[in-house]
């Protein structure tokens, strides 16, 4: 059974940074995509990054290009989310997500969900 759990969030005040991690197990991690997604009290659940273990493309929502960066390390099947220049738009709970199989993308129906970690931005 494929789990994944988030860590890494907090409280931070504006422009700091935090890195989120997303620990996979229970499964075969070579096709596999990885997404972030964020979701705050009265908004739709938003992707912000995505990368693909087979080719280790990437891609990130319009909202956080260029302070966000998604890496990963297929040796511990973990993915980090470095998050910079924090605002308080970007407080939400952030989980990782994981769409199995050669090809695979990201969606908004991935097949496995963590539970989240909650990434809060003061002013």
């Amino acid at each position: 059974q494929v789990s994944l759990a988030e860590s890494g969030g907090g409280l931070v005040q504006a422009g700091a940074s935090l890195r989120l991690s997303c620990a996979a197990s229970g499964g075969t991690f070579n096709k596999v995509a990885i997404g972030w997604f964020r979701r705050t009290p009265g908004k739709e659940r938003e992707m912000i990054s995505c990368i693909a273990s087979i080719d280790g493309s990437t891609d990130y929502a319009d909202a956080v290009k260029g302070r966000f960066a998604v890496s990963s390390d297929s040796t511990n099947n973990t993915v980090w989310l470095q998050m910079n220049n924090l605002k308080p738009d970007d407080t939400a709970v952030y989980s990782c997500a994981a769409e199995m199989g050669i090809g695979a993308w990201c969606l908004m129906d991935m097949d496995y969900w963590g539970k989240g970690t909650l990434v809060t931005v003061s002013s």
